[in-house]
């Protein structure tokens, strides 16, 4: 299987890209398997992910090789329904409440990057480099890329990366805030775990709205946002996990939210 998933006990996902031979390119089957991984998470109601792929690089973008052996009509075809599983993917992840955290290394390149700057914490071992690839190749974006990029680092940079296809180390991929943090490769995956175990004990319907919050409120106007926070934070603060933290909080020990809000 091109991708793998387990999920613990505890609750964390672990979704693993497996076409290290091929620089985990996104062909038809990854990105269904993909979009298999998402659904699976949300049926199991995982409460954090962690997304890895084998190998030298995290993923190259799409499978070159596979388009390359199409054309007209049958590559249209084809690249609508690799983009469909993709984007399906993507969109559930984005409406579930369980947090994202990314581990990359090596190449990422397209739809890998749109994976990268999709999650919600990225990690990025030192080694890392990023480009967006398309236009390189007479492609336009997809993945999410074009909508991604310009929240993380800005529209004119955004299109700084897109139309001239430069390819940015990990320490300016962090410090244009593409990537949450950098840390040695040998750290990469220990650190990546450390982070997505910590969420995965988390107030996870909390982080859910939290997650929504920010994507929403990069649009909304001011006055309509603070309601939504407002009525937001009314709910959490009512809710078990809620009463949980404020009783931690106040007793001086460390809050306990798998017991208030266990997976079903």
């Amino acid at each position: 299987m091109s991708v793998g998933m387990d999920i613990h006990d505890g609750g964390l996902a672990r979704i693993t890209l497996r076409r290290a031979e091929a620089g985990n390119a996104i062909d038809l089957d990854l990105a269904r398997g993909l979009l298999d991984a998402a659904r699976a998470c949300r049926r199991a109601a995982a409460r954090a992910v962690l997304l890895t792929g084998e190998g030298k690089s995290f993923c190259v973008g799409g499978d070159l090789r596979e388009f390359s052996q199409l054309s007209g009509e049958a590559l249209e075809k084809h690249l609508t329904a690799v983009t469909d599983a993709l984007h399906d993917a993507l969109r559930t992840f984005a409406a579930g409440d369980a947090p994202v955290v990314a581990a990359v290394q090596g190449a990422v390149a397209g739809a890998g990057l749109g994976l990268a700057a999709a999650a919600d914490v990225t990690l990025a071992a030192d080694d890392a480099s990023f480009t967006a690839a398309y236009t390189g190749i007479g492609y336009s974006p997809d993945a999410g890329v074009s909508w991604f990029l310009p929240r993380l680092v800005g529209p004119k940079r955004a299109l700084d990366l897109l139309l001239t296809n430069r390819r940015i180390p990990a320490a300016e991929a962090a410090a244009i805030g593409l990537v949450s943090r950098v840390v040695a490769p040998d750290r990469l995956a220990a650190e990546a775990a450390r982070t997505a175990e910590a969420l995965c004990g988390g107030p996870t319907a909390a982080f859910g709205v939290t997650r929504r919050l920010v994507a929403a409120g990069l649009t909304a106007d001011l006055g309509p946002h603070l309601d939504r926070e407002a009525r937001a934070l009314a709910a959490a603060a009512a809710s078990d996990p809620g009463r949980e933290g404020v009783a931690a909080f106040l007793a001086k020990r460390a809050p306990d939210f798998t017991r208030v809000s266990p997976r079903p």
